[in-house]
């Protein structure tokens, strides 16, 4: 069982089936999923798709949290991810993903700080990555925001993207800075 995380203004908790319906409403909106390849315009494949990921088991410590403002805990504001790289590794990756609404906020940076405490001191991961669409600028602000470093251009699911990594040590140094 993953652990449930609070923040100033963020509930963190495991995403589970009750969370389905808001994850698929979010995916719908083609300014979300921009960015990033999945099956969004096609019904049954992307219900079939999300299913096999709250399914999934993807190691001790690792998965998806769904993210909520404490003031509404529940209204629904998107997810972070601790996965296998797609889903199979053998790198771990960080992501996130939140609904249009929840722009602008500072919410996916304030998600991601507890989530990579956990993989560096419940989880014990040495390095964590992030590989980010070359085009998506809001994603890589949140990936600088929370210490990331810019490691190369590299090619993703067909796509143009730009690699991040953190390491332990690293996020160690800036939580005590």
């Amino acid at each position: 069982m993953l652990p449930s995380f609070e923040t100033d203004r963020l509930l963190i908790r495991p995403r589970t089936d009750d969370d389905f319906e808001a994850c698929l409403a979010m995916d719908r909106d083609p300014e979300v999923t921009k960015f990033v390849v999945g099956p969004w315009g096609d019904a049954a494949l992307h219900e079939k798709f999300l299913r096999e990921r709250i399914d999934a088991d993807f190691g001790e410590g690792l998965g998806y949290w769904s993210i909520f403002p404490e003031q509404e805990p529940n209204a629904f504001l998107g997810w972070i991810l601790l996965i296998p790289c797609d889903g199979f590794g053998p790198e771990i990756e960080i992501g996130w993903r939140l609904n249009r609404a929840s722009w602008g906020y500072g919410y996916a940076p304030e998600a991601a700080r507890p989530i990579l405490h956990h993989a560096f001191t419940t989880v014990g991961l040495e390095r964590v990555t992030a590989d980010i669409d070359s085009r998506n600028e809001r994603s890589h602000r949140v990936a600088e925001k929370i210490g990331m470093q810019f490691i190369g251009d590299a090619m993703h699911l067909g796509r143009p993207c730009r690699s991040y990594a953190l390491t332990r040590r690293d996020f160690q140094a800036g939580e005590t800075a």
